[in-house]
């Protein structure tokens, strides 16, 4: 009986002549061989089939390859690394030559380094030996010159020196290899990082250590938080996801904290520009602060009537601004009405700062800037936006346009934001861009009259009756907008 054939894919026949080595192969393998397929049936590729350093294993991959370069293209490259270690050169000299201690590197070393790890890279660039001990060659030096020179006059080491010089090591294999962006990039980031040692020292010493758990904190809820929450619908009467929930809490919170910052740090005198930043956290709380300033000094200071009005202003350029964020249409139905808000509101504060007495008064106190990142806040945010996106879909859906109208009234009692974000985010199904741009108007207006009460209760009537008027004023042309923005 004749023995079975053996099958044809995934056997070995025994063959002699040139025909044996192919044999090995399997026969799928063959057959994808045109689209350059990896075989991996243990057969080893011969030096001429192995691949060149810096190409791709992957049909098209797009990686520098050293062999394939011309020599202008090697010659260009080799010129840009000298460049960027000759800008680097000049840039460590300025900062650490002017030292008595001396520092190795500069405009001459540097450009030297790059052209030896380009070298050295180019002799071995599949085995990468002849870098690595350049590479460690430099290293070891650099030891041994820091346990010879002793420690700096500061009387602290550094790792600047060192990091450096490594770093014009690498940029001619980085040059050869990776797009010429990235050695730009590169250079410059460290290049900017040896000029700001100064400054990047004062900044440390001038933040408050409370500053970086606040930092911390806000990393938490953007980097941590945010990208785990599921982006699918969880209750059946609104679309709002948890993701969307938490990326407005991350939106408003980074406005918030970026104003809080700038409020803390950014150099200023008196309380106008403490009230125009903190318009854009929150021009409630901007409000009663400076209400209260008001009834402390015990006479009218128009720069805390003025900061009043000012806040409000701000406060509606950061609505459209977070709105645009979410929904691309409504802030641009927005904008030209949150113009025209913005400049009644300064219109009036410049009136009222034209207006004030020749009497000079004692400065007032300053605005103290509020941490906007607090977890409790942030919680209370999230319950917030979701009780009123529910409330939203289930009033437009009972009353219709008009009830979700009422509800931007009541809404603007208390943080307009959870309201704004999630008509924003598409809490209403089918509903009109205009009519939520409309919503949005009335709340904000809403919100501008509770602020004026605010000022009344908190400043007295005799004190902050001028910045209430102001805020009554900028309210009345909003509700005049909204009715003309209501769809018809």
């Amino acid at each position: 009986m004749r023995p079975a054939q053996a099958p044809a894919v995934g056997r070995a026949v025994r063959m002699r002549g040139p025909a044996a080595h192919a044999a090995q192969i399997p026969a799928d393998c063959r057959r994808l061989a045109p689209a350059r397929a990896r075989c991996q049936a243990g057969v080893a590729l011969s030096g001429a089939q192995r691949p060149s350093a810096g190409t791709g294993d992957r049909p098209g991959d797009q990686g520098v390859t050293v062999d394939g370069l011309t020599p202008a293209q090697l010659a260009a490259k080799l010129g840009l690394a000298l460049g960027m270690a000759l800008f680097l050169g000049l840039a460590f000299e300025g900062l650490y030559k002017q030292e008595p201690r001396i520092s190795p590197g500069g405009i001459r070393t540097f450009p030297m380094l790059a052209l030896l790890g380009a070298l050295l890279y180019l002799l071995a660039p599949h085995t990468l030996l002849l870098y690595a001990v350049g590479l460690g060659a430099l290293a070891l030096w650099l030891y041994a010159h820091l346990r010879t020179e002793g420690e700096p006059p500061a009387g602290r080491p550094t790792l600047i020196v060192p990091a450096t010089n490594l770093l014009a090591y690498v940029l001619g294999p980085i040059a050869l290899t990776e797009p010429a962006w990235l050695l730009v990039s590169a250079a410059v980031v460290a290049v900017l990082l040896l000029e700001a040692r100064e400054a990047l020292h004062r900044a440390v010493r001038q933040l408050a250590r409370e500053e970086v758990y606040t930092l911390g904190k806000f990393l938490i809820l953007a980097g941590i938080i945010l990208p785990l929450l599921p982006n699918t619908p969880v209750l059946p009467i609104t679309p709002i996801t948890p993701f969307e929930v938490w990326l407005a809490l991350v939106a408003v919170s980074s406005l918030s904290y970026l104003s809080y910052l700038l409020q803390r740090y950014l150099p200023h005198r008196g309380t106008l520009v403490p009230s125009i930043l903190g318009g854009a956290y929150s021009s409630t709380a901007t409000t009663v602060a400076l209400a209260r300033q008001q009834k402390a000094a015990a006479a009218a200071r128009p720069e805390l009537t003025v900061g009043i009005v000012l806040a409000t202003a701000v406060m509606y350029l950061r609505v459209d601004l977070v709105v645009a964020l979410f929904n691309p249409a409504v802030a641009w139905i927005l904008l030209p009405r949150v113009i025209v808000l913005s400049g009644v509101a300064g219109a009036i504060a410049f009136v009222q700062w034209r207006g004030r007495g020749p009497e000079a008064l004692p400065p007032a106190g300053t605005l103290t800037a509020m941490n906007p990142l607090q977890l409790p806040a942030a919680v209370t945010f999230a319950v917030l936006f979701i009780v009123v996106a529910l409330a939203a879909s289930w009033v437009r859906s009972r009353f219709g346009n008009a009830g979700l109208y009422a509800l931007g009234g009541i809404a603007g009692v208390s943080d307009i934001n959870p309201f704004v974000l999630s008509l924003a985010q598409g809490s209403v199904a089918a509903m009109p861009a205009a009519g939520i741009a409309a919503a949005i108007l009335i709340a904000a207006a809403s919100n501008n009259i509770m602020n004026g009460l605010y000022a009344l209760t908190f400043g007295g009537v005799r004190l902050c009756r001028r910045a209430a008027l102001g805020l009554f004023a900028t309210a009345a042309v909003g509700l005049v907008l909204a009715v003309l923005t209501v769809p018809r």
